[in-house]
């Protein structure tokens, strides 16, 4: 038996070392992904603090107890009956404790499980009172945002492409129009799709929502600390699916305020701009025969 202890002792330090080992990795991530990381991203919201406490307090330790367990069943099994030390093998087909215990345990398990569970699911539901609505709609293969509560300013944000990347950006998870949100507001985040279904993922911040076409659904976020944190698409959406990133940058309140002013004279005349340049395909598109009805659009886009 002695053989026995020390191996799973053994056992038992390994896995608390790679433990270890993930807990250190994950204090070493930045906003977005490193390499060699283990772990979840540093939470920067309530949702993700409740799913780490969820997997750190909850789920860690019960795979742990299975693992460890199962592990020592198995090889306790292996010694004590094997054909020297058991060679006339029992012929024992039922056991009406054991099969009582193996049928209880994992539900009882799942029991402990499912009451945490059930309240993060409902605390990541309700939607706290919100200071604000961000409005992110899924198109293959890129996303629009919307500011409602902000005059209603839109902008479409694409992936940079890898001959464009400045430094400092990141490779298929910077774009070229950022998010931008304050910290410390409670944000409505209503998510949506144009075409196929997409999802809003954003590790960071614990949020993971489908965008379906036709319906808009609804979570909140409150980020907790200025940054730049990444996303993608996760939902197979067609062949530029890993080319959908999303990018916020959280800013102060005063900060973001400052941002907004600037945003509505910038997208307001890229707007502008490409009314004028859908006008002028139409125009050409039309011919001689559509001038006249090409000439009043114009004058209406002009006024």
């Amino acid at each position: 038996m002695a053989f026995i202890d020390k191996l799973l002792l053994a056992s038992l330090s390994i896995v608390t070392g790679v433990i270890a080992w993930a807990g250190l990795a994950k204090r070493a991530v930045a906003a977005g992904p490193v390499n060699w990381q283990m772990g979840f991203r540093p939470p920067v919201s309530p949702t993700a603090e409740e799913i780490h406490w969820f997997n750190d307090v909850i789920l860690l330790p019960l795979v742990i107890a299975i693992v460890v367990f199962v592990m020592g069943l198995l090889v306790y099994v292996i010694w004590r009956f094997s054909e020297k030390r058991n060679p006339t093998p029992s012929k024992t087909t039922h056991n009406t404790a054991i099969e009582v215990l193996w049928t209880a345990v994992p539900v009882m398990i799942l029991f402990v499980i499912a009451i945490p569970s059930f309240k993060l699911l409902y605390f990541t539901d309700s939607i706290e009172e919100a200071d604000m609505t961000l409005k992110a709609t899924g198109r293959q293969w890129y996303w629009n945002y919307q500011y409602p509560d902000h005059g209603g300013f839109e902008f479409d944000a694409y992936m940079v492409a890898d001959a464009d990347l400045q430094e400092g950006q990141k490779r298929l998870l910077d774009t070229d129009n950022l998010v931008v949100l304050p910290v410390d507001t409670n944000i409505r985040l209503l998510i949506a799709a144009s075409d196929v279904l997409h999802a809003f993922a954003l590790p960071a911040m614990g949020i993971k929502l489908d965008a379906v076409p036709g319906q808009v659904n609804e979570t909140w976020v409150r980020i907790n600390q200025e940054g730049t944190y990444y996303g993608q698409c996760s939902e197979l959406c067609g062949t530029g699916h890993s080319y959908m990133p999303i990018t916020i940058k959280a800013v102060s309140k005063a900060a973001f305020e400052d941002w907004v002013t600037k945003a509505k004279e910038d997208f307001a005349a890229a707007v502008s701009e490409d009314d004028d340049l859908r006008v002028a395909e139409a125009a050409a598109a039309a011919g001689p025969a559509g001038d006249q009805t090409a000439g009043v659009q114009t004058a209406v886009a002009g006024d």
